[in-house]
């Protein structure tokens, strides 16, 4: 039985969460925490709490980025941008110290009418952190690709979180995502 972890904010809490255990089926036992991890310094202070479930994963899919791009007060990021890279490669280290493969979800991208959401602010993020979870190895899983070019689809009237259909597109990717870092391991 693979031990299949997920990590993530809103996106994956009453997204593609909802989903994944299900499409995975048998031969999996698939943990994700009942909190949404929100920001990454979130996450990462979760990752203690979460220990005793994230030792002898084979896999971790994780997710963040959402709330550290937001501007909720007008004044920039949540998360500066700096912060939320040391933050992010903090949390990939001590992931890869339990799992065999670490996969990281890009940002998913809003709708244009978020007042608290810049889709140029959450493709700079992504962009700053991508490269660098590369080069620790870090799989990644392009769910900003896949939403973007269908936001009116994917996006909810909310402007933020994932339709129906988004959340079908993003577990399928999930788990197809999910299945090639298991081939990875053998």
């Amino acid at each position: 039985m693979k031990k299949i972890i997920l990590l993530g904010d809103s996106i994956r809490l009453i997204g593609y969460g909802t989903k994944v255990p299900g499409l995975l089926g048998d031969g999996y036992d698939v943990w994700q925490p009942s909190d949404n991890c929100r920001f990454a310094q979130y996450t990462l202070r979760g990752l203690f709490d979460w220990r005793g479930q994230l030792e002898g994963a084979d896999i971790v899919h994780w997710n963040n980025g959402l709330w550290d791009a937001c501007d909720l007060f007008g004044d920039g990021a949540f998360t500066p941008k700096q912060v939320y890279a040391d933050t992010m490669l903090r949390i990939a280290g001590i992931l890869k110290k339990t799992a065999k493969k670490v996969i990281f979800a890009t940002t998913t991208p809003v709708d244009p009418a978020n007042v608290h959401d810049s889709n140029e602010r959450i493709i700079e993020y992504n962009d700053f952190i991508v490269p660098k979870l590369k080069a620790e190895g870090v799989l990644i899983n392009d769910l900003h690709a896949l939403v973007y070019p269908k936001i009116g689809e994917y996006i909810r009237e909310d402007h933020l979180h994932l339709s129906e259909a988004g959340i079908d597109a993003c577990a399928a990717q999930v788990v197809g995502s999910i299945k090639a870092a298991e081939a990875l391991i053998g």
